[in-house]
């Protein structure tokens, strides 16, 4: 497979492909004798794991650790597991606090026209409103 075909297959530009190679993203693609890259289903699974880390706010750092170790050799495996083991701690922490803000939007949402109709009949006040904070906003 060759950097259009790899990169169109996971929605990338060949640009991209290429600069997860340049800066160790991805470990180096071998070339064929005309020096055009030849993707492997090796490589492949470098550029999708690169793009859905990428998307879930992986740092470009992270990434160029965990794909040099995987260049080094020897007993780096526990490096890498820890890198991922640390990456999923932390997309862990922001689903939850992505999803106690998606409850707390779906919350006003509900009850945004009842907010509004009592703000208006004078009900609520910039004085006696809800304390957003103490409010369970799971249903």
């Amino acid at each position: 497979m060759n950097s259009k075909e790899a990169a169109e297959m996971f929605g990338l530009t060949t640009d991209t492909v290429r600069y997860y190679e340049r800066v160790g993203v991805i470990p180096p693609i071998k070339r064929d004798k005309n020096g055009y890259r030849v993707y492997t289903t090796r490589d492949l699974n470098w550029i999708y794991l690169a793009k859905s880390l990428r998307h879930a706010g992986v740092s470009i750092e992270s990434l160029i650790e965990f794909a040099t170790l995987s260049q080094l050799g020897g007993n780096v495996e526990q490096a890498q597991k820890q890198i991922l083991q640390d990456q999923l701690q932390e997309i862990t922490g922001k689903l939850e606090e992505m999803t106690k803000t998606r409850d707390l939007l779906q919350y006003k949402i509900d009850t945004y026209d009842e907010h509004i109709a009592k703000f208006k009949t004078g009900e609520v006040t910039s004085d006696n409103v809800e304390e957003l904070w103490k409010v369970n906003h799971k249903k």
